[in-house]
């Protein structure tokens, strides 16, 4: 029964922030004149389809949830020939002509990036929404970077730090509250030496420790603690939401450099069942689920602005390209290095996936 449950809040999790994403760019195709032949959430085969009356878009939920799409007119290469045809039946197909100037290659400059970024823009606003929501309802967690509540037989205290001592730097990192502090100690990992710059309260000499982690009962700990907080409120929940969409943002881009440069493997990276496990262990919470799921839609928002072939951020890359070489790139090409871009992207979603299952056992 407890599976069943998680199953089902994943989901629920995947589809709101899939729909959120796509909607995105299915209205600003349909406020922009753009055809749309269907709106899917999931791949696969087609579990359930309708049509609205006076509406050319076929809205549909298909077997596999993990993701969904847009299918605009002019988005495809096959579109440059005037060719999308539609299954009516088992037996019978009939064929949409779709006006020029209802086709993507033909709307302008900012309409085919609006729509492109639409998507992004809806998953970051999801995120701050909910983020919003947590802390109207159960209060807003604040931190600095003063040390609190150490732990004497644990290596910073050790070491020399104290209650009320400043972190200034961790690895040579700025510090300025707690969520820097877990970023730069899970890349260092607990495997290494970790060097911290203070500030001591008392004479206000910057001083440097580096100490190794101490296991305690399995687990790992530097021993590092800071001063936290709740604050409650309209105006802190509102400031809460925005500054953490931006520390998000900020870990995000922390951990893709890092991902890139070595410092971090690919075993960091989880896939659908890392996310199902993830879930499993915060059903329990509300609040748990609900910053779980800010977290995914701005993390989707994030992969989704990279500029990598099949991402929205790769076609806004084109778009952008073109408008600088004042020439369109052939929509044959396009399509390609789309192609291409999303094989390599499966290749990896495979590859994290068997990952996370290896994880399991």
């Amino acid at each position: 029964m407890g599976h069943i449950v998680t199953l089902l809040i994943f989901l629920l999790i995947l589809g709101l922030i899939v729909f959120i994403h796509e909607f995105g760019h299915f209205i600003l195709a349909k406020i922009n004149g753009v055809y749309v032949h269907e709106f899917s959430l999931g791949f696969g085969p087609k579990l359930f389809s309708f049509k609205r009356k006076n509406d050319e878009t076929e809205y549909m939920i298909k077997l596999f949830p993990l993701g969904g799409y847009v299918m605009l007119a002019g988005e495809d290469y096959d579109d440059e020939e005037n060719k999308k045809e539609k299954k009516k039946d088992k037996k019978e197909k009939e064929k949409v002509v779709v006006p020029e100037n209802q086709k993507l290659y033909n709307k302008r400059f900012y309409q085919k990036f609006l729509i492109m970024v639409a998507g992004v823009f809806n998953n970051f606003v999801l995120g701050l929404i909910l983020l919003f929501i947590m802390g109207l309802i159960y209060g807003c967690d604040y931190s600095n970077n003063r040390l609190s509540h150490l732990q004497k037989d644990l290596p910073l205290y050790e070491a020399g730090a104290r209650n009320g001592d400043k972190i200034l730097k961790i690895n040579g990192h700025k510090i300025k509250n707690d969520d820097d502090i877990i970023l730069w100690v899970a890349i260092n990992g607990t495997d290494k030496p970790l060097t911290i710059e203070l500030e001591k309260k008392t004479t206000k000499e910057v001083v440097k420790y580096t100490v190794n982690a101490k296991e305690v009962e399995g687990s790992k700990y530097f021993g590092i603690s800071v001063k936290t907080g709740i604050k409650k409120g309209f105006i802190p929940a509102v400031k809460y939401a925005f500054t953490k969409v931006a520390s998000i943002f900020k870990q995000l881009i922390i951990i893709i450099i890092s991902l890139f440069s070595g410092k971090l493997g690919i075993d960091s990276v989880s896939g659908p069942v890392g996310i199902y496990s993830v879930v499993d262990m915060a059903k329990g919470s509300m609040l748990m689920l609900l910053y779980l799921t800010a977290y995914l839609s701005i993390n989707v928002g994030f992969m989704n602005l990279l500029p990598f072939p099949a991402f929205d951020g790769g076609r806004a890359f084109l778009l952008v390209v073109e408008k600088l070489i004042g020439k369109k790139v052939p929509l044959k090409v396009e399509s390609i290095i789309n192609g291409v871009g999303f094989v390599l992207l499966m290749i990896l979603m495979v590859f994290i996936t068997i990952k996370d299952i290896i994880k399991l056992f």
